[in-house]
């Protein structure tokens, strides 16, 4: 059984009904018991990092979350559930992260002013992936021209260890990234069509 943990944050129920098309069994929980008993876990997330880790913390989820992904089981972060597996985020303040990758999570409006880049932010919108990583089990059904489905303003960075595949949209944006079990997409690859799918699959056959 896969857990989608419920959190307040997040459309829970397209990721489901993705999961389910790929027959996949999934349950949305908050309860320690089911997600201690999930063979696999996704972390979804839309919003600001903030008050999504806010929310952790008044769910007491944070360090069954840590435990959890540092017993082995195979774990998922999707978008705003990526950028709270960094160490930190610098969206609206200093926020802690979960910990669960080296980095940090900084604004894309900042370091196209420092670049000089004319482009809008959000990010939102199809963008071209690119494969850096071929070791990651996440990729293995990827080819060279596929596309996925991106809405963010932050971005992962101090995390080229970590990084599988990433985004061309002004500067590189992480789209893939993996700590052992651990994998983020910042993208929605439950948005993302075949492409998507694919990855979503890929991730229920990370072995256990």
């Amino acid at each position: 059984m896969l857990a989608i943990i419920d959190y307040g944050v997040g459309n829970l129920f397209s990721l489901a009904r993705s999961l389910e098309y790929l027959g996949v069994k999934c349950q949305i929980t908050r309860s320690l018991t089911e997600l201690t008993a999930a063979d696999r876990i996704i972390l979804p997330g839309v919003g600001a990092f903030g008050d999504a880790r806010k929310k952790l913390d008044e769910l007491s989820l944070v360090e069954p979350i840590q435990e959890l992904a540092a017993s082995g089981k195979p774990f998922l972060g999707i978008c705003l559930g990526m950028q709270l597996l960094f160490d930190k985020s610098e969206e609206f303040g200093d926020h802690p992260g979960l910990g669960l990758i080296p980095g940090r999570i900084v604004s894309m409006r900042g370091a196209f002013e420092q670049a000089s880049i004319d482009l809008k932010v959000p990010q939102i919108g199809w963008n071209k992936l690119n494969v850096h990583n071929h070791q990651s089990p996440l990729v293995k059904s990827l080819g060279e021209n596929d596309f996925v489905y991106y809405v963010h303003s932050y971005y992962a960075t101090d995390c080229q260890e970590h990084l599988i595949a990433d985004s061309e949209y002004g500067i590189s944006i992480p789209g893939i990234v993996q700590n052992k079990n651990v994998f983020g997409t910042q993208f929605h690859p439950e948005k993302s069509g075949t492409v998507g799918l694919n990855i979503l699959k890929a991730f229920t056959e990370v072995p256990v």
